[in-house]
């Protein structure tokens, strides 16, 4: 590698050159001196890396994805509600069981490798299972949930991957940890932004069928990771016969970390506050697709509205990164768990259409409801992710974010399969939505509940160290990749100098 490979450079330098060049003062320059800085400070094959896999593969193949998994749902198949919501869950079954595809990136090494085979895999997978679902148009319920869930798995797996990258810089730059979770939500936001107004206007020229095959372009980019990525094969003495040695060095390490008090109840206090937020998504779009009781929406109409989410995400993220990231966890929970219970009361304005008696129209009102929910939601979410990069032990990052991630990923799905239960016991149907307001008022009650469990959270801020020292210090066996190693990808042009 050349000189400027190897020399580091400061976030200090960073600002002295902003001192000097007035340019940089400008507000319209700063988000490209804080993708400099991220990139000189961890490589820029890293920022391109989660750009791909957060932004392109998440949020637009995401976005994409979403809309037309709904109307196939709802127009194709056409489920009740509260199937639908159980099926949802079902499809994001693979996003629970992440701490496997982390330990296996973690300790599998394929030809050699850690990282590249995993990005090939999870691609290959999303391809083919979405253009199995765009060339077939009448597949039984169980063959549609069988390649929704698999396409889902692909997605889940890269996540596993790059999120391995994510909280493996974490432990190497404490101080950007909550940057590279901004980065992250940055780039997953403004894919969303870019995705949805097409979604809306692609599900209705080509239908829900026709978009599973455009969503395969993305996972199509995933492979393309894979083929770039450059990592160092692993330590000639490793033998596929320590394997076993290796996922018993990482599941004892997992546990010692998951013992300390500090790991354990931030973990509990994510699950119960995800799982007691229970979702009714899909009464709800039923709903406002309904031209008979609801406002019948068309699917451009959809597609806008999620934009306008996307966008309200991203304000959200933009708020985290610029006036909220320093403050404590415990703190900043409290007002946003507040805020999320009570913009769920929105929705109860929307369906017992108090709005139209103030003169507010249906798509201006669910415009508005739409930013305020998405950016209190990612407000909300960001602490989170970042208190749970801290959490992770150096030497298996990649699993104990999964991991981490997989307990929040477990929430969610019981909150969509409470939220389908809610839905079937109040007997919300495709055609019948008189109890739909029941629904929400419940649902925002329970939202406010978690505040009473906000003890379980630390009361330290996001740039203070959480896990122990005997932990940190700890590491596996000198066959797994070191954690001072930067994740890089192979530039397209290659240079004849090696050395």
């Amino acid at each position: 590698m050349g000189e400027e490979e190897e020399l580091p450079i400061s976030v200090e330098e960073v600002q002295k050159k902003e001192h000097k060049d007035g340019i940089y003062g400008s507000c319209l320059c700063q988000p490209v001196i804080w993708l400099k800085m991220l990139a000189k400070e961890m490589h820029w094959s890293f920022v391109f890396g989660v750009v791909v896999v957060y932004g392109i593969s998440q949020g637009l193949g995401g976005s994409l994805g979403r809309l037309a998994t709904e109307y196939y749902m709802k127009d194709v198949q056409k489920v009740q509600p509260s199937e639908s919501q159980f099926y949802s869950g079902i499809i994001n079954i693979p996003w629970i069981v992440k701490p496997i595809w982390g330990l296996l990136t973690d300790v599998l090494p394929i030809f050699g490798y850690h990282r590249r085979p995993y990005f090939i895999f999870a691609g290959a997978v999303g391809v083919i299972s979405m253009l199995f679902l765009s060339l077939h148009k009448n597949l039984h319920i169980l063959f549609a949930l069988l390649f929704l869930t698999a396409g889902s798995a692909g997605v889940a797996i890269a996540d596993v991957t790059v999120d391995a990258c994510v909280a493996q810089n974490s432990g190497i730059h404490p101080t950007l940890a909550a940057d590279m979770q901004s980065l992250c939500a940055l780039s997953s936001s403004i894919g969303s932004l870019v995705g949805f107004p097409l979604s809306g206007v692609l599900v209705h020229l080509i239908g829900p069928t026709g978009v599973f095959g455009v969503w395969a372009v993305p996972a199509m980019l995933v492979v393309l990771v894979g083929a770039l990525l450059k990592e160092n094969r692993t330590v000639s003495n490793f033998t596929y016969q320590r394997v076993n040695q290796n996922f018993v060095d990482a599941a004892k390490s997992m546990w010692n970390t998951l013992r300390f008090p500090n790991v354990w109840r931030p973990c509990l206090y994510m699950y119960l506050s995800l799982a007691l937020s229970l979702d009714i998504y899909e009464g709800l779009f039923y709903w406002v697709t309904d031209s008979k009781d609801g406002p019948g929406f068309s699917k451009e109409s959809m597609g806008f509205i999620m934009a306008v989410g996307a966008v309200g995400s991203l304000l959200g993220a933009v708020l985290y990164q610029y006036g909220l990231k320093d403050h404590p966890f415990r703190d900043l929970l409290f007002w946003t768990q507040l805020l999320f219970g009570l913009s769920g009361m929105l929705d109860l304005v929307l369906v017992l259409r108090w709005n139209l008696k103030f003169g507010i129209p249906d798509i201006f009102f669910v415009v508005i409801d739409a930013s305020v929910s998405q950016m209190i939601g990612r407000l909300k979410w960001m602490p989170l992710l970042v208190l749970s990069s801290k959490l992770c032990p150096p030497g298996i990052e990649g699993t104990f974010f999964a991991l981490l991630m997989s307990i929040d990923n477990a929430g969610l799905l019981s909150s969509s399969w409470g939220g389908g239960m809610l839905l079937h016991i109040l007997k919300v149907t495709r055609t019948q939505f008189n109890n739909l307001w029941l629904a929400i008022l419940i649902r925002s009650i329970l939202r406010i509940t978690p505040l009473s469990l906000l003890f379980l959270v630390p009361k330290s801020d996001p740039n203070t160290s959480i896990l122990p020292d005997d932990i940190t210090s700890s590491k596996l066996e000198d066959n797994e990749i070191p954690s001072t190693e930067n994740i890089e990808l192979v530039s397209l042009i290659r240079t004849e100098n090696t050395s």
